[in-house]
């Protein structure tokens, strides 16, 4: 909501709360904040949201994806990460996509790539604690390398599909 580095977070959570505990914690933390961005571009601050988006040929573009595929474009947009996280919180607010199908393509949509970011914070706490296990190190770091490939790929199908959808 207040346009602060979720990456930067997501990592963080990762280090000091562990893999199973940072992933929810930013699950939770990030769909309540998108979802809150949603209802205040609806709202309170439309006007304002309106005004930074209306010369942006981009958001021109995506609105008129979600006016024919909504809740489909939002979770592809939510994979790959061609739009600013907290812009397009905000961004997705003025758009004709309803509430529910927001959301819900919010919380599957950051699934990935906030596994991905979480596993990162969480291996390199690993890997800074000096843990005296190597094949434990190994695992972590392996783990970590395999979740941000996978999340490069599957960002890389999403931008093909939004831009087969126009945007």
């Amino acid at each position: 909501v207040a346009f602060i580095p979720g990456s930067i977070l997501t990592l963080g959570a990762g280090a000091i709360f562990g893999l199973a505990q940072g992933f929810l914690a930013v699950i939770v933390g990030a769909s309540l904040g998108a979802t809150l961005s949603f209802f205040l571009a609806r709202g309170v601050l439309r006007d304002r949201i309106a005004a930074m988006t209306a010369a942006n040929p981009r958001f021109a573009a995506l609105d008129r994806a979600i006016a024919k595929e909504g809740g489909k474009i939002v979770f592809l947009v939510r994979l790959a990460p061609i739009f600013p996280f907290n812009l397009v919180n905000y961004a997705f607010g003025l758009t004709g996509v309803r509430p529910a199908a927001y959301a819900l393509a919010t919380v599957t949509g950051i699934v990935p790539g906030t596994l991905a970011y979480v596993y990162l914070g969480y291996a390199g706490a690993t890997a800074a604690g000096g843990s005296a296990d190597s094949t434990k190190l190994l695992v972590n770091v392996g783990g970590a390398v395999a979740a941000l490939i996978a999340t490069i790929v599957v960002a890389r199908i999403a931008t093909k599909a939004i831009r087969e959808a126009g945007v």
